[in-house]
């Protein structure tokens, strides 16, 4: 059973809730609807200049998620100006933020909408953690917000000689990641982590992927404030 698809946070409230090209009749027109997620995503992203960042923690979503809403709200808006639709705007319930200052950062209990990664020795999430953060096999990683897994191959950092924890870390990034669940984390892997937002989860051993992530989703994990692994990626 899939999870129920959550509420996204909502500041800004639309001028108006319909566009159209002028002097064409309604009843001519073809219509295309930008949902209230949308209209947030490029009011934050293109009116205020916000970073991906800033803005999906005011919407209270992932950076990989709010890249996914603003990508689709885009074509949306470029589809109305470019085929000459109409753009109706609304029609998804959001919750109405309190106020318009930045969200809190988000704690170990606080995880329904992290991209996740976990070090794994296999693709499923019934395989085992792999305790190693740099040299791991390859990664599970899951969308917290729908619970969708896909998994992510690191062999080509298993047979590096050196900086294996640096590239892991680079592919973590480049993959959206927001949480790392390993076992293991040298200093170096660990700041470059750092430098990209990612927090990490370490010290976990002789789990499956899916029992970390449990514990996670549960807000049984902290989120390490150094390596625990010295000289070592």
């Amino acid at each position: 059973m899939s999870r129920p698809k959550l509420c996204r946070r909502v500041t800004g409230r639309p001028q108006t809730s319909y566009f159209k090209p002028r002097g064409i009749p309604l009843r001519e027109l073809q219509e295309v609807a930008l949902n209230m997620e949308g209209f947030e995503a490029l009011r934050l992203a293109d009116l205020e200049g916000m970073t991906s960042i800033e803005a999906a923690g005011l919407m209270g979503v992932s950076r990989h998620t709010f890249g996914r809403i603003l990508a689709e709200a885009r074509h949306i808006v470029a589809e109305a100006v470019i085929t000459g639709k109409a753009l109706s705007i609304g029609g998804e319930k959001c919750k109405k933020a309190a106020g318009s200052g930045r969200s809190e950062r988000r704690t170990s209990g606080e995880s329904s909408m992290a991209i996740v990664a976990i070090s794994s020795e296999g693709p499923e999430l019934d395989d085992q953690l792999d305790p190693r953060f740099g040299r791991a096999g390859g990664f599970v990683i899951v969308d917290t917000a729908t619970m969708q897994t896909r998994y992510l191959d690191n062999g080509a950092s298993q047979v590096m000689a050196r900086g294996a924890g640096i590239e892991t870390a680079e592919r973590m990034s480049e993959a959206g990641v927001d949480v790392v669940l390993s076992g293991y984390v040298g200093p170096k892997a660990f700041e470059a982590l750092e430098a990209a937002e990612i927090k990490v989860c370490q010290d976990l051993d002789g789990v499956t992927v899916r029992q970390a992530l449990e514990k996670f989703l549960a807000g049984e994990l902290s989120f390490a404030t150094a390596p625990n692994r010295q000289g070592q990626a």
